[in-house]
């Protein structure tokens, strides 16, 4: 038996050098594992951002509800167990192992290869079948057309938004990405679209049409407003929520949390969600890493924007968190990503940029980023992630704030600076004031 150390060690070796976007492989292997996906109900979430938030309001609401829910996202900031969540623990290294060992030993003999993030998928699903989940909250990992998830026969489809990422698998323009996103609407099943633009809606509607799929879009079937006293109100489908109170930090996240709504009306029929029920779970939803005030003494806030998208509601949001003080930025990101584009974003938010390495062959060169960034502001490289956010504390004055943004590999590498036992605990029930 394999430690789960070495477990992940096996997940993680299974990588291949370019992604062989298929679904037979993930079908096949579920097949020879019992099906478990047939064992439970699920909501299928994809989108360039607001994918994650969307998926833990839907899973804190129909925990709140009292259902056995699941849930399945990526990537994770600590500890691979974030990734797989069982009601309200996650799951555990042992669960880990033994549910590799199983799927090792039915897949295997047929010669079936799967890749690192296949492997999580039979996992995550072997997972909620086990443990008895009702209802399953499913994040896609790229894409949506061909991406492992989607292999499930969802109650309800959710789009939260589509920007350009993933480029080298997606396509070049709004357009092709939303066809690939689109691909997860399912013959007659309900889809409910976020917040996207003219093109990008006219390439879901039409997919939606083909397919017979009812679509239900922000801000024509259900919307978000603001009211006087600085919060939201929520008209839907037939819910009217006149004040909302979110647990998640950033007026963005009301698009989300009004997205994540729209997606539990369509489910009243077989799963029911009062009025109550959904206030509460928005008020109670944690999904760490995301525009996080992590600290007051200095202000330190993290967040994973590693898009030019992204960066967007960071610029938006950042001025009400740092009221006017000095931003000192913490920056890496993945080579893949469209970082020329959000160097100057980033100027105009810090009085300095230290830039950094994080533990992932796909990291960019520091020095590449410092290149870059010199013609807009003070920079300067510190190799190591840690030692670098650990040189902004010890220097930080009462006027500054530190943000640590670019990769959720970084943030994660940062986190346990902060909060060592929140996100480390293997199995631990989430306490009730933070999820």
């Amino acid at each position: 038996m394999l430690t789960y150390q070495q477990t992940l060690e096996f997940l993680y070796h299974l990588e291949i050098e370019r992604m062989d976007l298929k679904l037979e492989r993930v079908a096949e292997a579920l097949q020879l594992c019992g099906s478990p996906q047939q064992r439970f109900a699920a909501l299928h979430v994809t989108g360039t951002n607001g994918k994650g938030s969307t998926a833990a309001f839907l899973h804190s609401i129909l925990r709140t509800a009292g259902y056995r829910v699941g849930l399945f996202t990526s990537p994770h900031l600590i500890d691979f167990c974030e990734r797989i969540r069982l009601g309200t623990r996650w799951i555990t290294e042992q669960e880990v192992i033994d549910g590799v060992t199983e799927i090792r030993e039915r897949v295997e003999p047929a010669q079936i290869h799967l890749t690192p993030f296949e492997m999580m998928t039979v996992l995550a699903f072997w997972a909620f079948a086990r443990a008895g989940m009702e209802i399953a909250v499913v994040e896609v990992g790229l894409g949506g057309r061909l991406d492992a998830t989607n292999v499930l026969l969802p109650l309800v489809s959710v789009i939260t938004s589509i920007g350009l990422d993933h480029q080298a698998y997606l396509g070049n323009t709004e357009q092709e990405i939303a066809r690939e996103k689109g691909g997860i609407i399912k013959p007659t099943i309900p889809v409910v679209i976020g917040q996207v633009s003219p093109e990008s809606r006219e390439v879901l509607l039409n997919i939606a049409a083909e397919r017979r799929s009812p679509a239900y879009l922000l801000n024509r079937d259900f919307a978000i407003h603001e009211t006087p006293s600085d919060n939201a109100a929520y008209t839907g489908l037939q819910w009217q929520m006149p004040t909302l109170q979110l647990g998640l930090p950033g007026r963005f996240q009301y698009r989300n949390a009004a997205t994540a709504l729209a997606a539990l009306e369509l489910l009243q029929p077989t799963f029911p969600v009062t009025v109550e029920q959904a206030e509460h779970g928005l008020r109670t939803a944690y999904w760490p890493g995301r525009l996080e005030v992590i600290s007051h003494s200095p202000l330190v806030i993290l967040d994973g924007a590693h898009n030019p998208q992204a960066l967007e509601t960071l610029q938006a949001e950042l001025p009400a968190l740092v009221r006017g003080k000095r931003v000192k930025l913490l920056f890496a990101v993945m080579r893949d990503k469209d970082w020329r584009a959000m160097v100057p974003m980033l100027a105009q938010l810090a009085s300095e940029v230290v830039v950094t390495r994080v533990q992932q062959a796909r990291a960019e060169d520091p020095a590449q980023l410092s290149a870059a960034f010199a013609p807009f502001c003070p920079v300067r490289v510190v190799s190591d992630a840690t030692d670098a956010c650990r040189q902004l504390l010890a220097s930080a004055e009462p006027d500054d704030a530190i943000v640590v943004a670019g990769s959720f590999f970084l943030v994660g590498e940062v986190y346990p600076l902060f909060s060592p036992t929140v996100m480390t605990t293997r199995g631990a029930e989430i306490s009730e004031e933070r999820c």
